[in-house]
């Protein structure tokens, strides 16, 4: 090759370098840099598919999933669905370790589009609850950490966990069998947490090859996408192709996170004993893992790239709208003025931090805009009890509609202060529904698939949600 051609394709290669790096303040040309890639235009649109909203997203633990139910929380009130909430008896949870029924959903939460709480995977009664058009999502994260975490966060819980000589976790992979008891409360959070989620036996033997393989092969056809938390802004973005969605409706802000003074690292040694004593976990993850990057290469990497950059300069817009223009700073529970934004302390040991909005907000920002803050960092048990209420309250009028009318419950929209947008009404043949993780199929009927919305938000650099937030200024 000549210098003249090594010379051009030097600075091709820095151009797209240049590109990509600074994304965000070269808005321009990126639209125009991307030919071939999927064109972010908002609903409805001619020629373009209606939002998908029956979803059910297997909320797994200390996975980053908190943050995806908070997304998909404020996706339901914007688009005024239904989200499934647990009945009180079973806190913010459906009565988890137990396995999910549809006896755990509270009457007023019925029928849903969405379901996102924390329960142990049951396909079975979920295509009972849910309509048959409904796409089956979760999310995974790499064992080392994830285990490591799972020790932290429930050492004061999990009995396998306590009894381990001054909360070691080099001690109990030492001798994990020493410590941990099967049939035990909490033990789900001591070995492969994420297969016992998912409905699998946490306890079957590393060497069952068979039911290993089975298993994974069952989720894999039940779940349209496995999310993988190391690679959060890659796996929002198939998953707003695999719903069409829009950009806007997968903002977010990190939740339920832990100080680093709470973490600690792990050598590579620590990391391969947590593997095999997750056997099943790791063997989940590492085919998943892999599974993302095939879909991810599918849709192309540099439309990926080029998507993660606009997803991330709309939250960082979002975010400075929300905190007066400066990036919000992470505080203890303490430090939270508003007792509806202090996240769950699981224990003295660790700190969970969260955010407290500015004490000025109110100035010059709607009350749509004020709820839209709030509700973007509320942690879950509290924004779990606001949604019950306001779904509880639609139900209730609707009720009393029903002498008037002699019919069924009119779906009347939530009393929100979130933003709201026109609606599309969908119109197709739902799909037959997997089965189970278990294995098990289910017999039920085949109901109506409810209704999707669409938005006319336009979708570009800046959100709708931030442009909304800053003409309010």
């Amino acid at each position: 090759m000549s210098r003249k051609k090594i010379f051009l394709v030097f600075v091709a290669i820095s151009t797209v370098s240049l590109l990509l790096h600074h994304g965000g303040h070269l808005s321009w040309t990126m639209g125009a840099f991307h030919i071939g890639c999927p064109a972010l235009r908002s609903h409805p649109a001619p020629g373009l598919k209606p939002k998908h909203t029956n979803v059910v997203f297997l909320k797994t633990h200390k996975t980053a999933s908190t943050t995806m139910q908070n997304l998909l929380f404020r996706f339901a009130e914007r688009n005024n669905l239904t989200a499934a909430l647990p009945v009180q008896t079973c806190g913010h949870q459906f009565c988890y370790p137990r396995s999910f029924t549809s006896h755990f959903v509270h009457p007023h939460t019925v029928p849903p589009n969405i379901i996102t709480s924390h329960m142990r995977f049951n396909k079975a009664e979920l295509q009972r609850l849910m309509p048959n058009d409904t796409i089956y999502i979760t999310i995974l994260r790499e064992p080392g950490s994830m285990f490591e975490s799972l020790f932290s966060y429930y050492n004061q819980y999990c009995q396998s966990f306590k009894r381990v000589p001054n909360g070691s976790l080099e001690a109990f992979l030492e001798e994990p069998w020493k410590y941990y008891q099967p049939d035990e409360k909490d033990s789900m959070y001591a070995r492969n947490t994420l297969t016992f989620d998912l409905g699998g036996d946490k306890d079957r033997p590393a060497k069952d090859e068979a039911y290993a393989r089975g298993f994974v092969a069952e989720v894999d056809r039940v779940f349209s996408l496995v999310m993988i938390a190391e690679y959060f802004d890659e796996s929002l973005v198939l998953l707003r192709h695999l719903l069409s969605w829009d950009l806007d409706d997968i903002l977010y802000v990190k939740l339920n996170m832990r100080t680093p003074s709470s973490k600690r690292s792990l050598t590579p040694g620590l990391s391969s004993k947590i593997r095999a004593w997750n056997s099943l976990d790791a063997r989940l993850y590492d085919h998943f893992n892999a599974s993302l990057w095939r879909q991810l290469s599918v849709l192309g990497l540099a439309c990926v790239a080029r998507e993660v950059l606009l997803l991330r300069r709309a939250q960082e817009s979002l975010m400075r709208s929300c905190f007066g223009g400066r990036m919000p700073l992470l505080r203890s529970a303490a430090q939270i003025k508003n007792k509806d934004l202090r996240p769950w302390q699981p224990s003295g040991k660790v700190d969970i931090v969260g955010y407290d909005l500015p004490v000025n907000l109110s100035h010059g920002f709607s009350s749509q805009a004020q709820e839209l803050c709030l509700k973007l960092i509320m942690p879950e048990v509290q924004y779990t009890q606001v949604l019950l209420r306001s779904q509880s309250l639609r139900y209730r009028r609707s009720y009393q509609l029903r002498p008037q009318q002699q019919t069924h419950p009119i779906q009347q929209p939530i009393r929100t202060v979130l933003l709201r947008h026109p609606q599309v009404q969908r119109s197709q043949s739902p799909p037959a529904a997997a089965g189970p993780a278990s294995g098990t199929r289910s017999t039920s009927t085949s109901k109506p698939a409810a209704g999707t919305q669409g938005r006319t938000t336009k979708i570009g650099p800046r959100s709708a949600q931030t442009q909304a937030l800053q003409t309010e200024k």
